[in-house]
């Protein structure tokens, strides 16, 4: 019990000494403060930028795309420059995709140790062709019904159902409400007529202005017979091998180059991981200067109640308490300042994240709540400990000669 009550009065010491000094307990604490508030903020547009990532990775649907090869050379006259010139095939020849579901499926096989010999890799050939309906440009996309479906599991028809026959077509919730289309309407697309059989919800991409209509149809109607303008592959595992798939491709098909959709989104990540860090670097310069400021604040501390410290000396205090005081007091300082840097983070996240990444949905994350105090109260402490230390050392005479 009496440990107890010294415990209460060493607080109630410390309790009484912060309200004395506000101003300057709220000195040592602004350095901590913004310190923490730099590494929320880091923290938390990382983890949604992160999200954001990963989302539209799993909201896109392929592992894969495989485009036509084309290259851009510069053209130029001496220094003059001309331009450029887009050199290579515009589209894929059809004949190619059981090639590039044997290479997909192959090493499907190859790296999950797969016997099976049925079809394993979603293979959504589309083609994309302009054209203008009731006067207005839209874009009409060649599909695959049952590939894509499969590949766009997200797909939900509003109105109506989804494509069964050849001379049917879905269109996205945006370019039915502006070009006033309803489910039985009949549209006609560069000289071939189609009903409107289905209008998608709205998912937030290109697919709401688009008008989905079968791949034959689409080859006939634009003239483009045996070809298609890119070739979507979903490899549905996550141990898949798509970047595997990739370079077989690239290898062994001349005129096309497929890209893993990993690699965009690992490129991205990269690029996320570095800014990360070098705000990171910030955020610990910014805590080194701030623990500088608690050492100051906590050393002036001392040399102003030297006198203080002498009388409780005097009446029988150890160097322990007198110690604990001053740790006691950067606990406070320490716990204020990760309560007000989280806040301050939390805030600063939500103000710049998507001025940084473009509209990115921003949130608070209460995991971060607990190790932003207890960073910030070791903090505190660490820069405590030397100023404690000089206290415990101060004699009853010493605080006599500051009189």
């Amino acid at each position: 019990m009496a440990c107890e009550g010294r415990l209460m009065k060493l607080y109630q010491v410390v309790v009484k000494d912060i309200m004395r000094r506000k101003k300057r307990v709220l000195y040592a604490s602004l350095g901590v403060v913004i310190g923490i508030t730099t590494i929320i903020a880091v923290l938390t547009i990382a983890l949604a930028g992160q999200t954001n990532i990963y989302g539209q990775l799993e909201k896109y649907g392929a592992n894969l795309v495989v485009m036509p090869a084309i290259s851009d050379i510069d053209i130029g006259l001496g220094d003059l420059s001309l331009g450029t010139l887009a050199v290579g095939e515009n589209y894929i020849s059809e004949d190619k995709l059981p090639q590039v579901r044997q290479i997909a499926d192959g090493k499907i096989r190859e790296a999950l140790n797969i016997e099976d010999e049925a079809d394993i890799a979603t293979i959504a050939p589309k083609l994309y062709m302009n054209t203008k309906v009731n006067g207005t440009s839209v874009i009409v996309v060649g599909i695959d019904p049952q590939e894509e479906r499969q590949l766009k599991t997200w797909w939900r028809v509003s109105k109506g159902r989804y494509l069964e026959a050849p001379d049917e077509a879905l269109v996205g919730a945006i370019a039915a409400e502006l070009l006033k289309f309803n489910v039985g309407d009949k549209i006609t697309l560069n000289g071939a007529e189609l009903t409107i059989t289905g209008i998608l919800e709205e998912t937030g991409s290109n697919e709401d202005y688009q008008v989905f209509i079968p791949m034959e149809t689409a080859q006939k109607a634009f003239d483009k017979e045996g070809l298609v303008s890119s070739v979507d592959i979903r490899a549905l595992c996550n141990a898949c091998p798509t970047s595997d798939i990739a370079s077989a491709i690239n290898e062994n098909m001349p005129g096309v180059r497929a890209v893993a959709v990993k690699q965009i989104a690992e490129t991205e990540m990269g690029m996320l991981e570095k800014i990360s860090k070098f705000l990171f670097a910030l955020a610990a310069i910014t805590l080194a200067v701030g623990c500088f400021g608690v050492v100051n604040t906590m050393m002036t501390s001392v040399h102003e109640r030297i006198k203080d410290i002498g009388i409780m000396r005097a009446v029988g205090a150890s160097r322990n308490q007198i110690m604990k005081i001053f740790l006691y007091e950067a606990v406070i300082v320490g716990i204020a300042g990760g309560f007000l840097g989280y806040l301050a983070g939390t805030l600063l996240a939500y103000l710049i994240g998507p001025l940084i990444f473009g509209g990115l949905a921003v949130t608070y994350v209460p995991q971060y709540f607990l190790p932003s105090l207890a960073l910030a109260t070791f903090i505190a402490i660490i820069a405590s400990v030397y100023p404690a230390f000089r206290a415990s050392r101060i004699k009853v005479a010493d605080s006599f000669r500051s009189l």
